[in-house]
């Protein structure tokens, strides 16, 4: 299985993930939401462990930059359900779904070899999630001012690229299990501390938790898949192909919801595509 592959697991995973964020955002505490997936995505994550065994023996420096990823990965989980909260769709994903400008240009800086060729493939992979994004059909009249939610976005898109980022480079010396562990650990107890201190409802509802549920699950796969990617060649990419999340949340909304696509929205499935093809090759 090479890193794109990965990306591609966590995209569908983390679509899923986004649909689920799109029913539930208007109904359920978005804290207390977040809280249920990250501690349901563990209680999965920690019995994988326990059944898989074998894992590496404590690191040092890889332990410094897993605490570190769980700082990033609750910062961008937090900019991604406040600004998928606050809405438009199509405001919202292109900017998120900007962050793998940032993770290749980190791995190049870290020595990796990216062609012109290849920056041009990842530039359109998100030009097309960005264009089928842009182009969704919303009627929602009340939604709040841009400024926040632009930000909340940019919050987020920084966070994923720092925490892929500091997560690869902690598996490059011990597993990614471990670091997968540390990293939705640390998120969870800050986490706590901002509900705790924001005194706002710790419970999201008995009516939310098997969807809850089923959204932990499936960010602890696609966070895992992630951080695998650190060990293979050209690791970049797996945050490339992640990022077309966006585009496959209205894929499945028009598959699953009977949502409306339009030719130009096809057009931009069929140009990310084409980049995440090139970027196989």
């Amino acid at each position: 299985m090479t890193a794109l592959t990965l990306g591609i697991v966590a995209a569908f995973a983390w679509g899923f993930h986004d649909i689920c964020i799109r029913w539930l955002s208007q109904s359920v505490p978005l804290l207390a939401s977040l809280l249920a997936v990250l501690v349901t995505g563990l209680v999965f994550h920690s019995g994988f462990m326990v059944w898989h065994g074998d894992l590496a023996p404590l690191n040092g420096p890889a332990l410094i930059y897993a605490l570190a990823s769980g700082l990033t990965f609750l910062l961008a989980s937090l900019g991604l359900y406040g600004a998928f909260q606050r809405g438009p769709v199509r405001l919202v994903a292109p900017v998120i779904a900007s962050y793998p400008v940032l993770s290749v240009a980190w791995a190049a800086l870290r020595g990796a070899e990216v062609s012109a060729l290849q920056w041009l493939a990842v530039l359109a992979v998100v030009a097309g999630v960005s264009a089928v994004a842009a182009l969704a059909d919303e009627d929602r009249s009340d939604v709040p001012p841009k400024g926040r939610t632009i930000l909340y976005a940019a919050a987020s898109a920084v966070g994923f690229a720092t925490t892929f980022a500091l997560g690869q480079m902690a598996v490059e010396s011990w597993d990614e299990l471990s670091v997968s562990f540390v990293t939705r650990s640390v998120a969870i107890v800050v986490l706590i501390a901002i509900i705790a201190i924001a005194r706002v409802p710790f419970w999201a509802g008995l009516r939310a938790l098997p969807v809850l549920a089923l959204m932990g699950l499936a960010d602890a796969i696609a966070l895992a898949c992630m951080m695998a990617a650190g060990l293979m060649p050209d690791a970049q990419y797996a945050a490339v192909a992640a990022s077309c999340f966006g585009l496959l949340t209205i894929v499945l909304a028009w598959a699953i919801l009977r949502e409306r696509m339009t030719a130009m929205q096809w057009l931009g499935c069929a140009v990310t595509f084409a980049g995440i093809g090139y970027l196989a090759m």
